[in-house]
């Protein structure tokens, strides 16, 4: 099946001669959640707004269910829903109205149901005669989501869609888009918050200074990138690192009293039998242990300071 974005070349340059995104190429598969990381001013915003058709690119091609975005504007542009960073909304209409009213910019006739549905999909039908001015942060955040959704798009762009929400609406806000995911939406997101990535991508993208450097599915990136981290809680307090472990990849925590080993995951031997009978040679024992994994974060970290 075709993807349902297919970007080649991508590039823009603006006026001044700062060059935001550099032969960007990426697809997006139909009903996925596709996740763009990348630090402040790495070309995500860019990204987006030339696919949603308010940049113009400087070369390449975006189509966008089989159109073109340039050729096929009125189409691609129907097609698509977008969330955008800021919390720009009709602050004195009411929820019902500015929702309705994002639908008739497409030039569709009312549905009063489906705008209920949408309405109470994101928690906000006791809060459809309120206007805009009276909600939360998180609501007005929803409501944006809900203007986007109006005209029933196929693709759904997230610009930071929690940004500024608190920790339990934010996991509201999660499983709102995974069951807009489920509905057949394909969303894209870009997010500084790591774990939302993490929880609910099935593809990651980062994006460094205008270059996509990495597209990987999730679970493949975090199988290929991670490396693990076996803790061991001494008995004793420990000074120094004996000579005779000098060859492994240890670290002995401020207070000597944990012992970190890092190895790869991907490695055929991960070399922790050897070292716990060497740790035994030395006379170093230990009452407890456990293994931690690279979160996305450490990862996203590493791969941004390679590039820098």
């Amino acid at each position: 099946m075709r993807p349902i974005i297919e970007i080649v070349g991508l590039s823009k340059t603006y006026a001044s001669g700062f060059t935001a995104l550099k032969h960007v190429d990426l697809e997006i598969q139909r009903g996925e959640i596709f996740a763009l990381l990348g630090p402040n001013g790495a070309g995500k915003t860019t990204l987006i707004s030339i696919v949603c058709g308010i940049v113009n690119p400087s070369t390449g091609t975006v189509h966008v269910g089989g159109h073109e975005i340039r050729k096929d504007f009125r189409a691609t542009r129907s097609l698509i829903g977008l969330v955008p960073q800021e919390l720009t909304t009709d602050a004195f209409e009411s929820v019902w109205a500015t929702v309705s009213f994002s639908r008739g910019l497409f030039g569709l006739p009312p549905n009063p149901a489906h705008i209920e549905k949408v309405l109470k999909e994101l928690s906000l039908w006791d809060k459809k005669d309120s206007r805009i001015m009276m909600l939360s942060g998180g609501m007005k955040r929803r409501v944006l989501i809900a203007k986007a959704l109006s005209h029933e798009p196929k693709v759904l762009f997230l610009d930071e869609p929690t940004a500024g929400v608190d920790v339990s609406l934010r996991k509201d806000m999660w499983e709102v888009v995974r069951k807009l995911r489920d509905s057949g939406v394909t969303i894209i997101l870009t997010t500084h918050y790591l774990e939302e990535a993490e929880e609910m991508a099935d593809r990651i993208g980062v994006i460094t200074k205008g270059e996509l450097i990495l597209i990987e599915d999730k679970a493949v990136l975090m199988r290929k990138l991670g490396k693990k981290q076996l803790t061991l809680h001494l008995h004793e307090r420990l000074d120094a690192l004996p000579e005779s472990l000098s060859a492994y990849s240890l670290a002995l925590n401020s207070d000597g009293q944990e012992l970190i080993y890092t190895y790869d995951i991907q490695a055929e031997r991960t070399g922790i039998t050897r070292l716990l009978k060497d740790l035994a040679e030395a006379g170093i024992r230990f009452r407890d242990l456990n293994t931690t994994q690279s979160s996305l974060e450490d990862i996203f970290v590493d791969l941004v300071r390679q590039t820098q």
